[in-house]
């Protein structure tokens, strides 16, 4: 049977998704978790909730899925240890890094590939299993297809999203909320700038789109999968996944006990059929609109809660009438409301009115405590509303008062059925046994010896009376055998205690069995193919057109990396790679090929006839941004493989574990601070290239919002508008980030200022950084020219420039520039 997965960012909520039917929690400890804004838990809570889960058999994953700094690395491994021992069943990890040093000290711990591995094709998944992994998290972004392809060619498991909040971005590949606010994603601290509104402009700036769409361009609707769970089952998926380790118990609770009854129906085979209860509840408890994502196809602006980022609440009715006086609303319903409910108001100026339900009258002035579809009523709010305003329903008292009731009486909700046996004899110790449906039994006897009755001797109905007595314990009792020899006396409270020794040692064999752990298989990390270093180049620069790579060698760039993706929506050939490669090879310069960050199946055959074609042209070294495409270049070539900087370098440890499997060079993180660059550069086993200039993406993204408002891609093929022009994002501070829109239909999102690092190029090669590389797609080839020949004749100046030499290079790099995370670094 499928694993239901349900989230906990509290106490609270493990026990709701526990008591609801979850069959595994995942939850972070108070470090290393990639929501590090919710409650958490401490060392002393995880013990708890692990023992809580186990006894009720359920399974606990412990998400240790940030990037990790080199000063963590001490703590995280002893951390890792405190988990084996505590006995999580499995950790969730985004960092290489980490996933090396959980293999050599906790190596019969099982890893689970989180989604910021940015895991979409069946090469990642293969690789990962090949380095021990026992379960894989693909990206949200892949259709059903791909996932039943994924899974009929792998023995690994596959966790897949069912429902919740979506990032517009490929998981982990996001860098908007770093290099906007300093809150890196990577470490837990997203500060969610998708959710804020944008206007999507033109060339001059102006508006595109007008009243076509909302202003939250970049906000997707929130991932609802209970029409096709069937699919997603017969799929092959292992693990059915809920977001939201930042959402209320409430919320966990009606989450979990919708989606385990829609399980549950599925697997009964009498017709799977969602009711409209179900739908409600779902969509009542939290919603930004309901979407399947990319499961049945490109869904475009459908896919997107364009007007409205947060809780949309239920549609109940529409305003009838307004008393201005006395601020009283009429509304005619279309749904169930109740006293205690809060409602939104949708009006048409001024954003949205809020009232929670004090009281409430019918048409006939008469109180009432709730309406249904079709009454009339009127309550009072606070602010003026306009007939026709549609009223939302963003908080049901009943339904959370019942979503409650599952996790704050303190009784468990979800039993274990066990069979209780009792003998009592004179002269003999009364025994009670108890055994659970898989086996397990415990047993426990009196300190008292039975005696003689003199009065009233033991019966089976007192013998019932207090062992069904199993109260706050995980256990119900639904058989009694009772065996009571001659008329025997036993005090009750003997009787409680035996009782109370067996379930306790029933607990012991439950945890005892759970927490047995299965040995993974050995990783691989070794490479097969010794792979030679090239020569290191000062300047690399990332083109994508053959005119910007002449450009950059004619202003003396030491290497090209030519390649990927196309930011002019348009495959790149063999023949132009071939091209650039004698273009650099007559220069006297170093020439790499980069692959596109994002490579699916149905992508990769491309990618492979490309791979094969390059051996008639070598490059010095291919340039991979994901485990798939790293793992595809070393199987198929022999060539030297760098990892760029979204495969995500950020400490020593990844950096070994690259070198350890055949990458002979790496791009460090965007994200590091100079002193952490510093530091790195000395302990490196690998040569290392840092990104001094350019736009930095921020985001790549399966949507488009021109190809979405603008191209039609919910109603067929796209009319691809971003081939007739240029477009940004404006934000609410009229900074612009610009679009790209690759071969692929992936969108590019590009950072509103461009990363100059050039008053500090000098410092880099004394820091151990052998190449700077300069991000110049979103360049002119005029740009390209003046930039490198400037960073070129800073070279030639002294650590600290003068005022004469730093006023030279304020005006080369102009003034709409950012030093990025160089002296700031993230939270």
């Amino acid at each position: 049977m499928v694993e239901l997965l349900a989230p906990a960012g509290s106490r609270e909520a493990l026990v709701a998704a526990v008591e609801n039917g979850a069959n595994a929690i995942y939850l972070a400890g108070d470090a290393f978790g990639a929501r590090a804004y919710a409650n958490n838990f401490d060392r002393e809570g995880l013990r708890d909730a692990i023992h809580f889960a186990h006894l009720r058999g359920v399974h606990i994953h412990v998400t240790v899925n940030t990037i990790v700094a080199d000063e963590e690395l001490a703590p995280l491994k002893e951390y890792l240890r405190f988990l084996y021992e505590a006995g999580a069943d499995a950790i969730l990890v985004q960092d290489l890094g980490v996933a090396k040093i959980a293999h050599e000290i906790v190596p019969d711990l099982p890893m689970h590939a989180s989604t910021q591995m940015t895991v979409h094709s069946l090469e990642g998944v293969r690789a990962l299993a090949e380095l021990g992994f026992a379960r894989v998290v693909l990206s949200r972004e892949l259709s059903l297809e791909e996932i039943r392809f994924i899974c009929a060619h792998t023995d690994v498991e596959i966790e897949t999203f069912m429902h919740g909040a979506l990032c517009v971005c490929y998981s982990g590949q996001c860098l908007m909320s770093s290099m906007i606010g300093g809150r890196s994603g990577n470490r837990g601290r997203c500060a969610q700038p998708c959710r804020l509104p944008y206007t999507l402009v033109n060339e001059k700036g102006e508006d595109v789109l007008g009243d076509k769409a909302g202003k939250y361009l970049l906000s997707p609707r929130d991932l609802s999968t209970i029409d096709v769970i069937p699919d997603l089952i017969e799929a092959g998926v292992a693990s059915l996944k809920i977001e939201g380790r930042m959402k209320r118990p409430e919320y966990v609770a009606t989450v979990v006990r919708t989606y385990r009854e829609a399980i549950d129906t599925y697997y009964k085979g009498k017709g799977y059929e969602v009711t409209q209860q179900e739908r409600d509840d779902l969509a009542q408890i939290f919603n930004r609109d309901f979407t399947t994502a990319y499961l049945k196809g490109r869904p475009g602006k459908t896919m997107m809660s364009d007007r409205r980022p947060n809780n949309r609440g239920l549609l109940i009715g529409r305003v009838t009438a307004y008393d201005w006086d006395k601020r009283i609303v009429t509304v005619k319903l279309s749904g169930h409301l109740a006293l205690g409910d809060q409602v939104d108001f949708w009006v048409k100026v001024g954003g949205r009115v809020t009232a929670t339900i004090a009281e409430m009258t019918d048409r006939k002035g008469r109180p009432v405590e709730a309406g249904d579809a079709g009454d009339v009523v009127s309550f009072a709010i606070p602010s003026a509303v306009r007939d026709h305003d549609r009223v939302f329903k963003v908080y049901d008292a009943s339904l959370m008062e019942r979503a409650k009731e599952t996790y704050a009486s303190g009784a468990p909700v979800r039993r274990i059925p066990v069979t209780i046996s009792v003998r009592a004899a004179i002269g003999e110790p009364l025994t009670v046994t108890v055994r659970d449906e898989a086996g397990h039994t415990g047993s426990g006897q009196t300190d008292f010896i039975g005696e003689t009755a003199r009065k009233r001797p033991l019966s089976e109905d007192v013998v019932r009376k207090q062992v069904s007595r199993l109260g706050t314990s995980v256990y119900d009792m639904k058989e009694l055998h009772c065996d009571i020899q001659g008329e025997v006396m036993v005090p009750m409270s003997e009787i409680n205690e035996a009782r109370r020794r067996a379930v306790e040692m029933l607990d012991e064999k439950r945890l005892a069995e759970i927490e047995q752990r299965e040995k993974m298989p050995e990783p691989q990390f070794h490479d097969r193919i010794a792979r030679k270093a090239p020569r290191a180049a000062k300047f690399m620069v990332a083109v994508d057109t053959l005119n910007k790579a002449k450009a950059a060698l004619e202003a003396g760039a030491d290497g090209i990396l030519f390649g990927g993706e196309s930011y002019d929506h348009r495959v790149i050939p063999a023949a132009e790679y071939q091209k650039a490669w004698q273009m650099a090879k007559e220069a006297g310069a170093r020439i790499d090929f980069n692959t596109p960050r994002i490579v699916r199946d149905c992508h990769q055959k491309a990618l492979e006839k490309l791979l094969t074609a390059f051996k008639d042209f070598p490059p010095a070294a291919v340039h991979v941004h994901n485990i798939g495409t790293l793992a595809l270049v070393r199987r198929l070539t022999d060539f030297a493989i760098h990892a760029d900087y979204s495969l995500i370098s950020y400490n020593e440890q990844t950096l070994r574990f690259l070198k350890d499997y055949g990458v002979t060079g790496a791009t460090l993180s965007p994200e590091l601070n100079a002193k952490e660059i510093r530091r790195l550069a000395k302990e490196s086993p690998l040569p290392l290239s840092c990104i001094v200039h350019g736009r930095l993406e921020l985001m790549v993204s399966e949507y488009c919002v021109t190809g979405s408002f603008l191209g039609g891609v919910d109603k067929g093929p796209c009319s691809q508008p971003c081939t007739r022009g240029h477009f940004a994002l404006k934000d609410r501070k009229d900074a612009l980030f610009p679009l790209a829109m690759d071969q692929f239909c992936h969108m590019h999102v590009l950072n509103s200022k461009v990363l100059s690092m050039m008053p500090h190029a000098m410092k880099f090669r004394a820091a151990g950084i052998e190449t700077m590389q300069i991000e110049a797609k979103a360049l002119t080839e005029g740009e390209i020219r003046h930039i490198l020949k400037a960073y070129k004749k800073v070279l030639t100046f002294p650590a600290e420039s003068d005022e004469a030499q730093l006023a030279w290079i304020h005006e080369q790099e102009g003034t709409d520039i950012t030093r990025g995370h160089f002296f700031r670094g993230v939270l």
